[in-house]
Protein backbone atom coordinates (compact mmCIF):
# COMPACT_ATOMS: atom_id res chain seq x y z
CA UNK A 1 0.00 0.00 0.00
CA UNK A 2 1.41 3.48 -0.62
CA UNK A 3 2.97 5.43 1.64
CA UNK A 4 1.04 7.83 4.24
CA UNK A 5 2.72 10.85 2.62
CA UNK A 6 2.31 9.81 -0.99
CA UNK A 7 -0.94 8.69 -0.14
CA UNK A 8 -2.39 11.74 1.58
CA UNK A 9 -0.46 13.36 -1.72
CA UNK A 10 -2.65 11.47 -4.35
CA UNK A 11 -5.47 11.71 -2.43
CA UNK A 12 -5.33 15.82 -2.11
CA UNK A 13 -4.32 16.03 -6.14
CA UNK A 14 -7.43 13.60 -6.65
CA UNK A 15 -9.90 15.87 -3.85
CA UNK A 16 -8.35 19.04 -5.77
CA UNK A 17 -9.01 17.84 -9.52
CA UNK A 18 -12.75 17.27 -8.93
CA UNK A 19 -13.52 19.82 -7.03
CA UNK A 20 -12.15 22.22 -9.06
CA UNK A 21 -13.75 20.46 -12.02
CA UNK A 22 -17.46 21.07 -10.65
CA UNK A 23 -16.27 24.31 -9.62
CA UNK A 24 -15.37 25.26 -13.51
CA UNK A 25 -18.66 23.92 -14.93
CA UNK A 26 -20.67 25.82 -12.15
CA UNK A 27 -19.01 29.16 -13.81
CA UNK A 28 -19.08 27.44 -17.71
CA UNK A 29 -23.02 26.61 -16.86
CA UNK A 30 -24.30 30.37 -16.24
CA UNK A 31 -23.34 30.54 -19.88
CA UNK A 32 -25.04 27.11 -21.35
CA UNK A 33 -28.56 26.40 -22.25
CA UNK A 34 -30.30 23.87 -19.43
CA UNK A 35 -30.20 20.98 -21.74
CA UNK A 36 -26.44 21.70 -22.55
CA UNK A 37 -25.97 22.61 -18.61
CA UNK A 38 -27.38 18.65 -17.65
CA UNK A 39 -25.30 17.33 -20.16
CA UNK A 40 -22.25 18.14 -19.08
CA UNK A 41 -22.56 17.59 -15.38
CA UNK A 42 -23.54 14.26 -16.63
CA UNK A 43 -20.55 14.26 -18.57
CA UNK A 44 -18.45 15.64 -15.55
CA UNK A 45 -20.01 13.04 -12.74
CA UNK A 46 -19.24 10.10 -15.39
CA UNK A 47 -15.03 11.25 -15.39
CA UNK A 48 -14.53 12.37 -12.05
CA UNK A 49 -16.27 8.97 -11.32
CA UNK A 50 -13.62 7.57 -13.89
CA UNK A 51 -10.71 9.19 -11.47
CA UNK A 52 -11.83 7.99 -8.64
CA UNK A 53 -12.00 4.54 -9.45
CA UNK A 54 -8.70 4.85 -10.95
CA UNK A 55 -6.72 6.62 -8.23
CA UNK A 56 -8.73 4.63 -5.10
CA UNK A 57 -7.92 1.12 -7.02
CA UNK A 58 -4.31 2.38 -6.85
CA UNK A 59 -4.69 3.29 -3.48
CA UNK A 60 -6.71 0.08 -1.85
CA UNK A 61 -6.86 0.19 1.67
CA UNK A 62 -9.68 2.11 3.89
CA UNK A 63 -10.29 4.22 0.28
CA UNK A 64 -11.10 1.73 -1.68
CA UNK A 65 -13.38 0.37 0.86
CA UNK A 66 -15.59 3.97 1.06
CA UNK A 67 -15.56 3.73 -2.81
CA UNK A 68 -17.61 0.28 -2.34
CA UNK A 69 -19.68 1.33 0.19
CA UNK A 70 -20.83 4.14 -1.71
CA UNK A 71 -20.87 2.11 -4.47
CA UNK A 72 -23.24 -0.36 -3.08
CA UNK A 73 -25.51 2.33 -1.56
CA UNK A 74 -26.18 4.40 -4.88
CA UNK A 75 -29.52 3.35 -5.39
CA UNK A 76 -30.95 4.47 -2.17
CA UNK A 77 -28.70 8.13 -2.41
CA UNK A 78 -28.95 9.32 -5.56
CA UNK A 79 -25.75 8.50 -7.69
CA UNK A 80 -26.08 8.60 -11.37
CA UNK A 81 -26.58 5.62 -12.65
CA UNK A 82 -23.42 5.93 -15.39
CA UNK A 83 -21.52 7.01 -12.12
CA UNK A 84 -22.88 4.02 -9.98
CA UNK A 85 -21.55 1.68 -12.93
CA UNK A 86 -17.99 3.12 -12.69
CA UNK A 87 -17.62 3.11 -8.80
CA UNK A 88 -18.99 -0.46 -9.24
CA UNK A 89 -15.95 -1.65 -10.18
CA UNK A 90 -13.97 -1.46 -7.25
CA UNK A 91 -15.73 -4.25 -6.30
CA UNK A 92 -12.64 -6.04 -8.41
CA UNK A 93 -10.17 -8.29 -6.74
CA UNK A 94 -7.57 -6.65 -5.16
CA UNK A 95 -3.84 -7.43 -5.73
CA UNK A 96 -2.00 -10.18 -3.03
CA UNK A 97 -0.11 -8.58 -0.67
CA UNK A 98 3.56 -10.43 -0.80
CA UNK A 99 3.39 -13.62 1.28
CA UNK A 100 7.12 -12.14 2.73
CA UNK A 101 5.11 -9.19 3.85
CA UNK A 102 2.07 -11.42 5.39
CA UNK A 103 4.51 -13.56 7.39
CA UNK A 104 6.36 -10.58 8.85
CA UNK A 105 3.13 -9.58 10.20
CA UNK A 106 2.08 -12.72 11.50
CA UNK A 107 5.36 -13.38 12.97
CA UNK A 108 5.43 -9.65 14.81
CA UNK A 109 1.35 -10.32 16.21
CA UNK A 110 1.92 -13.96 17.34
CA UNK A 111 5.47 -12.81 18.87
CA UNK A 112 7.10 -15.87 17.22
CA UNK A 113 7.96 -17.55 14.16
CA UNK A 114 5.34 -19.24 11.40
CA UNK A 115 6.30 -22.45 12.01
CA UNK A 116 6.52 -22.46 16.06
CA UNK A 117 3.07 -20.84 15.77
CA UNK A 118 1.38 -23.29 12.71
CA UNK A 119 2.09 -27.01 11.57
CA UNK A 120 1.61 -25.60 8.16
CA UNK A 121 0.60 -22.33 6.42
CA UNK A 122 -0.36 -21.74 2.67
CA UNK A 123 1.60 -19.11 1.36
CA UNK A 124 -1.21 -18.87 -1.47
CA UNK A 125 -4.05 -16.58 -0.42
CA UNK A 126 -7.48 -18.20 -0.03
CA UNK A 127 -8.59 -13.78 -0.85
CA UNK A 128 -7.37 -10.59 -0.33
CA UNK A 129 -9.86 -7.81 -0.07
CA UNK A 130 -9.37 -4.03 0.48
CA UNK A 131 -8.70 -4.31 4.16
CA UNK A 132 -7.30 -7.73 4.70
CA UNK A 133 -6.05 -10.78 3.43
CA UNK A 134 -6.74 -14.65 3.79
CA UNK A 135 -4.82 -18.03 4.22
CA UNK A 136 -5.18 -21.61 4.92
CA UNK A 137 -3.43 -22.82 7.62
CA UNK A 138 -2.90 -25.79 10.61
CA UNK A 139 -2.94 -25.06 13.87
CA UNK A 140 -0.02 -27.36 15.47
CA UNK A 141 -2.30 -30.24 16.84
CA UNK A 142 -3.47 -30.14 12.99
CA UNK A 143 -6.69 -28.07 13.05
CA UNK A 144 -7.37 -26.64 9.72
CA UNK A 145 -7.79 -22.88 10.33
CA UNK A 146 -8.23 -19.80 8.58
CA UNK A 147 -6.06 -16.58 9.18
CA UNK A 148 -6.85 -13.18 8.04
CA UNK A 149 -4.53 -10.48 7.82
CA UNK A 150 -5.11 -7.05 7.87
CA UNK A 151 -3.09 -4.56 5.92
CA UNK A 152 0.30 -3.02 7.02
CA UNK A 153 -0.69 0.75 7.73
CA UNK A 154 -4.26 0.27 6.99
CA UNK A 155 -5.61 2.30 10.36
CA UNK A 156 -3.28 5.03 9.46
CA UNK A 157 -5.43 5.94 6.40
CA UNK A 158 -8.86 5.68 6.92
CA UNK A 159 -9.90 9.24 8.45
CA UNK A 160 -7.73 10.84 5.15
CA UNK A 161 -9.55 8.46 3.28
CA UNK A 162 -13.08 9.35 4.40
CA UNK A 163 -12.46 13.01 4.38
CA UNK A 164 -10.99 13.29 0.42
CA UNK A 165 -14.32 10.78 -0.34
CA UNK A 166 -16.53 13.43 1.82
CA UNK A 167 -15.00 16.25 0.07
CA UNK A 168 -15.33 14.83 -3.26
CA UNK A 169 -18.98 14.20 -2.80
CA UNK A 170 -20.13 18.04 -1.60
CA UNK A 171 -18.15 19.22 -4.14
CA UNK A 172 -20.13 17.85 -7.35
CA UNK A 173 -23.27 17.16 -5.18
CA UNK A 174 -22.76 13.20 -6.42
CA UNK A 175 -25.08 12.14 -4.00
CA UNK A 176 -28.41 13.88 -4.59
CA UNK A 177 -29.13 14.32 -0.62
CA UNK A 178 -28.82 16.97 1.82
CA UNK A 179 -25.27 17.45 3.28
CA UNK A 180 -26.40 16.78 6.92
CA UNK A 181 -27.47 13.37 5.62
CA UNK A 182 -24.24 12.70 3.36
CA UNK A 183 -22.30 13.23 6.39
CA UNK A 184 -23.91 11.10 8.69
CA UNK A 185 -24.27 8.16 5.98
CA UNK A 186 -20.04 8.81 5.97
CA UNK A 187 -19.99 8.68 9.70
CA UNK A 188 -21.80 5.03 9.70
CA UNK A 189 -19.32 3.99 7.05
CA UNK A 190 -16.44 5.23 9.19
CA UNK A 191 -17.46 3.64 12.10
CA UNK A 192 -18.35 0.21 10.49
CA UNK A 193 -15.00 0.54 8.76
CA UNK A 194 -13.31 1.09 12.33
CA UNK A 195 -14.70 -1.90 13.67
CA UNK A 196 -13.54 -3.89 10.93
CA UNK A 197 -9.87 -2.62 11.39
CA UNK A 198 -10.02 -3.97 14.92
CA UNK A 199 -9.65 -8.12 14.52
CA UNK A 200 -10.71 -8.40 18.39
CA UNK A 201 -14.44 -6.67 17.43
CA UNK A 202 -14.72 -9.32 14.85
CA UNK A 203 -13.70 -11.98 16.73
CA UNK A 204 -15.91 -10.57 19.83
CA UNK A 205 -18.90 -10.72 16.99
CA UNK A 206 -17.98 -14.43 15.97
CA UNK A 207 -18.55 -15.64 19.17
CA UNK A 208 -21.74 -13.45 19.89
CA UNK A 209 -23.01 -14.63 17.01
CA UNK A 210 -22.14 -18.56 17.33
CA UNK A 211 -23.58 -18.53 20.92
CA UNK A 212 -26.83 -17.12 19.24
CA UNK A 213 -27.40 -19.32 16.17
CA UNK A 214 -25.88 -22.54 18.81
CA UNK A 215 -28.59 -25.40 17.93
CA UNK A 216 -29.82 -24.04 14.91
CA UNK A 217 -29.18 -27.49 12.71
CA UNK A 218 -28.78 -24.95 9.30
CA UNK A 219 -26.71 -22.10 10.34
CA UNK A 220 -22.63 -23.31 11.15
CA UNK A 221 -20.47 -20.35 12.56
CA UNK A 222 -16.95 -20.53 12.87
CA UNK A 223 -15.15 -20.82 16.48
CA UNK A 224 -12.45 -18.09 16.79
CA UNK A 225 -9.27 -19.12 18.05
CA UNK A 226 -7.68 -16.83 20.13
CA UNK A 227 -4.36 -17.90 21.13
CA UNK A 228 -3.24 -17.43 17.32
CA UNK A 229 -5.44 -13.92 17.34
CA UNK A 230 -4.61 -10.10 18.22
CA UNK A 231 -6.07 -6.85 16.43
CA UNK A 232 -4.11 -7.47 13.22
CA UNK A 233 -4.44 -11.06 12.85
CA UNK A 234 -7.52 -13.69 13.26
CA UNK A 235 -7.66 -17.27 13.50
CA UNK A 236 -10.39 -19.07 13.11
CA UNK A 237 -11.95 -22.44 12.49
CA UNK A 238 -12.03 -23.29 8.67
CA UNK A 239 -15.86 -24.87 7.24
CA UNK A 240 -16.08 -27.07 4.71
CA UNK A 241 -18.51 -26.16 2.23
CA UNK A 242 -18.95 -25.39 -1.50
CA UNK A 243 -19.42 -21.60 -3.23
CA UNK A 244 -22.49 -19.86 -3.96
CA UNK A 245 -21.76 -20.59 -7.98
CA UNK A 246 -20.55 -24.56 -7.25
CA UNK A 247 -23.79 -25.43 -5.17
CA UNK A 248 -25.98 -23.80 -7.05
CA UNK A 249 -24.57 -25.92 -9.97
CA UNK A 250 -24.60 -29.01 -8.51
CA UNK A 251 -27.15 -28.86 -5.11
CA UNK A 252 -30.67 -30.76 -5.83
CA UNK A 253 -33.95 -28.35 -5.48
CA UNK A 254 -34.38 -29.34 -1.85
CA UNK A 255 -30.82 -28.38 -0.73
CA UNK A 256 -31.54 -25.22 -2.50
CA UNK A 257 -34.53 -24.30 -0.97
CA UNK A 258 -33.18 -25.52 2.39
CA UNK A 259 -30.20 -22.70 1.69
CA UNK A 260 -32.21 -19.80 0.23
CA UNK A 261 -34.70 -20.05 3.03
CA UNK A 262 -31.93 -20.52 5.85
CA UNK A 263 -30.10 -17.16 4.62
CA UNK A 264 -33.17 -15.11 5.10
CA UNK A 265 -34.70 -16.72 8.22
CA UNK A 266 -30.92 -16.08 9.52
CA UNK A 267 -31.30 -12.33 8.43
CA UNK A 268 -34.78 -12.04 10.48
CA UNK A 269 -33.66 -14.08 13.13
CA UNK A 270 -30.59 -12.26 14.34
CA UNK A 271 -32.01 -8.79 13.72
CA UNK A 272 -35.21 -9.09 15.50
CA UNK A 273 -34.18 -11.44 18.47
CA UNK A 274 -30.55 -10.68 18.39
CA UNK A 275 -30.87 -7.12 17.36
CA UNK A 276 -27.65 -7.42 15.23
CA UNK A 277 -27.06 -8.16 11.73
CA UNK A 278 -24.02 -9.06 9.69
CA UNK A 279 -23.73 -6.59 7.25
CA UNK A 280 -21.75 -7.39 4.47
CA UNK A 281 -23.75 -9.56 2.10
CA UNK A 282 -21.14 -10.65 -0.64
CA UNK A 283 -21.70 -14.29 -1.67
CA UNK A 284 -18.61 -15.27 -0.94
CA UNK A 285 -19.14 -14.75 2.77
CA UNK A 286 -21.12 -17.89 2.60
CA UNK A 287 -20.78 -21.69 2.01
CA UNK A 288 -23.29 -24.51 1.52
CA UNK A 289 -23.25 -28.28 2.74
CA UNK A 290 -24.48 -30.58 -0.65
CA UNK A 291 -27.50 -30.79 1.82
CA UNK A 292 -27.91 -26.94 2.11
CA UNK A 293 -27.11 -26.25 5.52
CA UNK A 294 -25.14 -22.51 5.53
CA UNK A 295 -21.58 -21.65 6.65
CA UNK A 296 -21.72 -17.84 7.65
CA UNK A 297 -17.93 -15.91 7.26
CA UNK A 298 -16.55 -12.55 8.05
CA UNK A 299 -18.00 -10.87 10.94
CA UNK A 300 -16.10 -7.91 10.50
CA UNK A 301 -19.23 -5.77 9.55
CA UNK A 302 -21.56 -5.93 11.74
CA UNK A 303 -24.64 -4.02 13.00
CA UNK A 304 -26.25 -3.14 16.32
CA UNK A 305 -29.80 -1.86 17.04
CA UNK A 306 -31.18 0.13 19.76
CA UNK A 307 -34.65 -1.91 21.25
CA UNK A 308 -36.48 0.81 21.08
CA UNK A 309 -35.53 2.24 17.39
CA UNK A 310 -35.99 -1.46 15.97
CA UNK A 311 -39.36 -1.88 17.43
CA UNK A 312 -40.57 1.31 15.45
CA UNK A 313 -38.47 0.22 12.26
CA UNK A 314 -40.23 -3.53 12.32
CA UNK A 315 -43.76 -1.89 13.34
CA UNK A 316 -43.30 -0.01 9.93
CA UNK A 317 -43.16 -3.66 8.69
CA UNK A 318 -46.41 -4.93 10.46
CA UNK A 319 -48.30 -1.84 8.99
CA UNK A 320 -47.50 -2.27 5.71
CA UNK A 321 -48.07 -6.18 6.32
CA UNK A 322 -51.79 -5.04 6.98
CA UNK A 323 -52.00 -2.29 4.78
CA UNK A 324 -52.25 0.38 7.65
CA UNK A 325 -50.27 3.17 5.72
CA UNK A 326 -51.39 5.42 9.33
CA UNK A 327 -49.39 3.12 11.68
CA UNK A 328 -46.66 2.80 9.23
CA UNK A 329 -46.14 6.76 8.89
CA UNK A 330 -46.24 7.16 12.59
CA UNK A 331 -43.37 4.77 12.96
CA UNK A 332 -41.59 6.65 10.32
CA UNK A 333 -41.42 9.34 12.19
CA UNK A 334 -40.23 7.62 15.26
CA UNK A 335 -37.09 6.15 13.66
CA UNK A 336 -36.32 9.36 11.67
CA UNK A 337 -37.43 8.16 8.42
CA UNK A 338 -39.44 11.20 7.77
CA UNK A 339 -39.61 14.88 9.28
CA UNK A 340 -42.69 15.65 9.12
CA UNK A 341 -46.10 14.41 8.41
CA UNK A 342 -45.80 15.74 5.21
CA UNK A 343 -48.95 13.95 2.72
CA UNK A 344 -46.50 13.68 -0.59
CA UNK A 345 -43.81 12.62 1.12
CA UNK A 346 -46.11 9.88 2.87
CA UNK A 347 -47.56 8.91 -0.29
CA UNK A 348 -43.59 8.24 -1.65
CA UNK A 349 -42.47 6.49 1.16
CA UNK A 350 -45.65 4.81 1.78
CA UNK A 351 -44.97 3.62 -2.22
CA UNK A 352 -41.37 2.65 -1.07
CA UNK A 353 -42.21 0.67 1.87
CA UNK A 354 -45.05 -1.10 -0.17
CA UNK A 355 -42.57 -2.28 -2.67
CA UNK A 356 -40.40 -3.98 -0.25
CA UNK A 357 -43.32 -5.71 1.70
CA UNK A 358 -44.62 -7.33 -0.98
CA UNK A 359 -43.10 -10.46 -0.07
CA UNK A 360 -44.56 -10.55 3.62
CA UNK A 361 -48.03 -9.45 2.70
CA UNK A 362 -49.98 -13.29 2.69
CA UNK A 363 -48.94 -16.71 2.07
CA UNK A 364 -46.07 -18.60 0.55
CA UNK A 365 -44.54 -16.19 -1.58
CA UNK A 366 -41.47 -17.34 -4.50
CA UNK A 367 -37.58 -14.67 -4.08
CA UNK A 368 -37.27 -14.10 -8.26
CA UNK A 369 -40.24 -16.15 -9.10
CA UNK A 370 -42.28 -14.71 -12.04
CA UNK A 371 -44.37 -12.87 -9.29
CA UNK A 372 -41.57 -10.79 -7.80
CA UNK A 373 -41.43 -7.61 -9.19
CA UNK A 374 -39.85 -6.08 -5.75
CA UNK A 375 -36.16 -4.65 -7.36
CA UNK A 376 -38.95 -2.95 -10.40
CA UNK A 377 -40.99 -1.53 -7.94
CA UNK A 378 -38.31 0.17 -5.86
CA UNK A 379 -36.52 0.97 -8.44
CA UNK A 380 -39.15 3.17 -9.97
CA UNK A 381 -39.40 4.58 -6.62
CA UNK A 382 -36.19 5.80 -6.06
CA UNK A 383 -35.93 8.33 -7.84
CA UNK A 384 -38.66 9.82 -6.20
CA UNK A 385 -38.19 9.16 -2.79
CA UNK A 386 -34.04 11.03 -2.96
CA UNK A 387 -36.07 14.16 -4.64
CA UNK A 388 -38.55 14.41 -1.65
CA UNK A 389 -36.92 16.37 1.39
CA UNK A 390 -38.89 15.33 4.44
CA UNK A 391 -38.08 11.37 3.36
CA UNK A 392 -34.62 10.65 5.95
CA UNK A 393 -32.35 7.82 5.92
CA UNK A 394 -31.46 7.37 9.35
CA UNK A 395 -28.14 6.32 9.85
CA UNK A 396 -29.62 2.79 11.29
CA UNK A 397 -31.18 2.01 7.73
CA UNK A 398 -27.08 2.05 5.86
CA UNK A 399 -26.17 -1.42 7.28
CA UNK A 400 -29.72 -2.89 7.64
CA UNK A 401 -30.93 -1.99 3.85
CA UNK A 402 -27.20 -3.50 3.07
CA UNK A 403 -27.86 -6.68 4.66
CA UNK A 404 -31.87 -6.89 4.04
CA UNK A 405 -30.79 -6.39 0.04
CA UNK A 406 -28.33 -8.90 0.45
CA UNK A 407 -30.39 -11.78 2.12
CA UNK A 408 -33.07 -10.87 -0.59
CA UNK A 409 -30.52 -11.37 -3.44
CA UNK A 410 -29.62 -14.40 -1.57
CA UNK A 411 -32.83 -15.97 -2.02
CA UNK A 412 -33.73 -14.78 -5.48
CA UNK A 413 -30.78 -16.86 -6.48
CA UNK A 414 -32.51 -20.20 -4.92
CA UNK A 415 -36.02 -18.62 -5.99
CA UNK A 416 -36.45 -19.47 -2.10
CA UNK A 417 -40.40 -19.77 -1.66
CA UNK A 418 -41.53 -19.60 2.22
CA UNK A 419 -44.51 -17.40 4.23
CA UNK A 420 -42.29 -14.81 4.49
CA UNK A 421 -44.61 -12.34 6.53
CA UNK A 422 -45.76 -15.47 9.02
CA UNK A 423 -41.73 -15.81 9.60
CA UNK A 424 -41.16 -12.03 9.78
CA UNK A 425 -44.47 -11.04 11.90
CA UNK A 426 -43.51 -14.03 14.62
CA UNK A 427 -39.52 -12.54 15.02
CA UNK A 428 -41.27 -9.26 15.15
CA UNK A 429 -43.92 -9.79 17.96
CA UNK A 430 -41.03 -11.39 20.25
CA UNK A 431 -39.19 -8.75 19.58
CA UNK A 432 -41.73 -6.16 20.45
CA UNK A 433 -42.41 -8.07 23.47
CA UNK A 434 -38.95 -8.71 25.04
CA UNK A 435 -39.09 -4.65 24.75
CA UNK A 436 -42.13 -4.20 26.57
CA UNK A 437 -41.25 -6.86 29.19
CA UNK A 438 -37.92 -4.72 29.47
CA UNK A 439 -39.45 -2.00 30.17
CA UNK A 440 -42.21 -2.89 32.47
Amino acid sequence: MASKMSRLGRLGALTTRVTSSYLGQAVAGAFQSEAAREAAVARLHLDNAERIVSQLGQLKGAAMKVGQQIAQLADGYGLPDEARAVLGRLHDSVEPVPFAEVRARVEAELGAGLETRFRSFDPAPLGTASLGQAHAAELPDGTPVVVKVLHAGIEDSVDADLGAFKAMLHAGRFVRRPREEVDAILAEVGARLAEEMDYRVEAENLRAFRAFFEGDPDIVVPAVHAEWSTSRVLTMERLSGRPLAVFQATAGEAAKQRAGVTVARSFLRSLYLFRAVHADPHPGNYLFTPDGRVGLLDFGCVRRFDHAWLTNYGGCGLATRYNDKETCMRHALAIGAISERAPAAEDVLWELCSSIGKPFRGGVYEMGGPDDDVQERVSAVLPRVVLSPQILAPRELVFLHRGLGGAYQMARAFRARHDWGALFEEVYLRCRADLAAATA
